[in-house]
């Protein structure tokens, strides 16, 4: 028999269907009466008849046609909303669409599983996991730690020793010793207590790597977590049930307590879940929906859930995989803007970056070399002034080794404090199966993250800060030999004049940004917690930094393919032509003034997605394999050996490199 999960004014109704001949409006109005049934006041209505409504989807939003068979319109255990005529939406209610550019069109269920141990994850799995590309299951190693662990747990409840957070209660409660009758509404106590984050919940992605790194952190055996727990929470994730989860709230230190305390609110059927399935909803709704049961925490379980470094660290992966990307692209976008400048390469000789060998500079020195290099691929543009009077070029062209450099070692030195987090115990206390004890220790203080983090997002707005004065450049008539803002008939068209803008607003906002929160402390638990990180929100801004980043880089893009346009019929480089191709293919030339801004979210997805990389990264590996031993991969932000390979089988045998 067919059943329904119904929202009406705030509240989920579960409503079964005998006959799946009965149309969408009659699903509408059993909603409404079972709703005023159960209201003293019936709600309001006189009658279900008075009752005017619409019936749509929670997962999409899409609205139902009231005469619709309910076997046509929906399938089974299916959500929908019942909107009442005239009603504002009740204000606890969370909307159905997750904020961000998630579309539900596209998830489908994975198919491949990543095997976790707790040692070996990487920055790029837990992104993948976080885009729903896998599944998760533990290696047998991993299931007999977290075994033994567990038994540490259980002779301490069975003897009742005193164990903080196991048989005391927490923070500035350590010294009051709960009886054992009461430990297991102790830990549903400490989940609910501390599930008081606010803001905006997690998108999706963000959410599937948070639970897919604390999945992490428990198979490594530390944590006294059981293993039918475990895999509970495992379920749960291969499912795409996610809790909602705020954003803020996390001071950095005893783990991020708030949004994993969120994270664990859902797991055991409370809060808000949503899934591509149902949408969002009561989180019991949710898991019922997918065949699973709340978990039903044992002594030490809560604890075991809510305390670590996830959010910091997870978001961090994030930010470290999107800086990485765009820094590797923001090479290419200079190396196109030098172009139509009319540069010189001198100053990416060999010689001058061989004798101040930072390998971030040696790198990128390298790459706008295998770009730029009339010898292995000509470039009409570079030819047309060869013999100009010009010796050296400004700071922001010919400094780019030297600036993008550095934010290529922020990267690599931010990306090692982050991938051995992610694979670190921040539990306490901690369970150490070889000695049968635990221990009370401080490797939940987020300090690592926080500082890495706050070190990344001031080195990586730098790309943004360079690129925006390249931007003034292309625009500048009087430094670039350009028409003016890029465009025919200045004055009756704009052209890329508050492009520049809208680069320089995102540059000065990152200056704020970039004040370190981890340099901020507040004392917290009554003094017992008293000096945190701030790591959350350290995390928050490295990513808000790094989205400024892609944006004022697309909007440079935009110019200087906008600045080639003056130059044609000459051409650029091989490589170079690509990336213009590319842009060409979502964004037209401009022409006359047009509405920009979809313009530039079109480029700024090309970065994001790394199309950019992907175009020009055969040519430069091409040109690293014919010049070794001249040059090698020599930053963790380059790209891998096997990725090219696989790129480079994408170059025209014909094209001449």
């Amino acid at each position: 028999m067919p059943r329904y999960t119904v929202h009406v004014r705030g509240e989920w109704l579960a409503v079964p269907c005998q006959d799946a001949q009965l149309t969408v409006g009659w699903l509408g109005r059993e909603a409404v009466r079972r709703y005023i049934k159960n209201k003293p006041d019936n709600g309001g209505f006189a009658s279900v008849d008075d009752a005017r409504f619409l019936v749509r989807r929670c997962k999409g939003l899409g609205l139902l046609d009231n005469e619709d068979p309910l076997d046509v319109a929906l399938e089974d255990n299916e959500f929908v909303e019942v909107v009442i005529e005239g009603d504002a939406m009740s204000p606890d209610f969370i909307p159905s669409q997750p904020e961000g550019v998630y579309l539900y069109s596209k998830y489908r269920e994975p198919e491949k599983y990543i095997a976790l141990d707790g040692d070996s994850l990487t920055t790029e799995d837990l992104v993948s996991l976080g885009e729903g590309h896998y599944k998760i299951k533990l290696t047998p190693t991993a299931e007999k730690r977290v075994q033994k662990s567990r038994e540490v747990i259980d002779r301490i409840v069975e003897e009742k020793t005193v164990v903080y957070g196991i048989t005391t209660g927490f923070g500035k409660f350590a010294r009051t010793v709960i009886p054992v009758s009461k430990l297991e509404e102790l830990q549903f106590n400490l989940v609910r207590s501390h599930s008081s984050g606010v803001g905006k919940p997690l998108i999706p992605e963000r959410c599937r790597m948070l639970l897919a790194l604390r999945i992490n952190v428990l198979a490594k055996g530390y944590s006294g977590i059981s293993l039918e727990t475990l895999k509970q929470v495992i379920e749960v994730f291969n499912a795409s049930c996610l809790p909602y989860v705020p954003e803020k709230g996390t001071v950095g230190a005893s783990g991020d307590l708030a949004p994993l305390s969120h994270l664990a609110l859902g797991l055991i059927g409370e809060g808000k879940m949503w899934s591509p399935k149902s949408g969002w909803a009561d989180a019991k709704y949710v898991l019922a929906a997918h065949g699973l049961k709340p978990i039903v925490l044992k002594p030490k379980e809560g604890l075991a859930l809510i305390n670590g470094t996830q959010m910091i660290t997870s978001l961090g992966c994030e930010a470290v995989e999107r800086a990485s990307a765009i820094a590797r692209q923001a090479d290419i976008v200079a190396a196109l803007t030098l172009e139509v400048l009319k540069g010189t390469t001198k100053a990416f000789d060999t010689d001058i970056h061989a004798v101040r060998p930072h390998r971030g500079q040696v790198e990128v020195a390298f790459r706008f070399r295998s770009l730029l290099d009339s010898d292995h691929h000509p470039s009409e543009i570079a030819e047309s002034h060869r013999f100009c009077d010009r010796v050296q070029d400004a700071y922001t062209l010919r400094c780019c080794p030297q600036v993008h450099g550095v934010v290529n070692d922020t990267i690599a030195f931010v990306k090692n404090i982050i991938t051995t987090e992610i694979n670190s115990a921040t539990d306490n206390p901690m369970v150490f199966a070889s000695r049968g004890e635990t221990i009370s220790g401080g490797n939940f203080h987020g300090e690592y993250p926080a500082k890495a983090l706050d070190y990344l997002a001031i080195g990586v707005h730098e790309l943004a800060a360079i690129s925006e004065r390249r931007i003034e450049r292309l625009c500048n008539p009087s430094l670039s030999e350009l028409p003016a803002f890029l465009v025919a008939e200045g004055g009756l068209n704009s052209g890329f004049m508050i492009a520049h803008c809208t680069a320089a607003a995102l540059v000065s906002e990152n200056k704020a940004l970039c004040h370190p929160s981890s340099v901020d402390s507040l004392s917290t638990s009554a003094a017992t917690e008293d000096h945190v990180s701030m790591g959350g929100w350290a995390a928050r801004k490295a990513l808000r930094v790094i989205e400024h980043v892609e944006q004022v880089l697309a909007i440079e893009l935009l110019a200087a393919c906008q600045g080639i346009e003056f130059l044609r019929p000459l051409k650029t480089t091989t490589p170079l032509e690509k990336v213009y191709d590319l842009v060409r293919s979502v964004v037209r030339p401009w022409i006359k003034d047009r509405f920009m801004a979809p313009d530039i979210e079109a480029a700024h997805r090309l970065l994001v997605e790394q199309k950019v990389w992907e175009v020009a990264a055969p040519y430069i590996e091409k040109y690293r394999m014919e010049h070794i031993p001249e040059s090698r991969p020599v930053s963790p932000t380059a790209f891998s050996l096997e990725f090219l390979h696989k790129k480079s089988s994408n170059i025209p045998e014909s094209e001449d490199l």
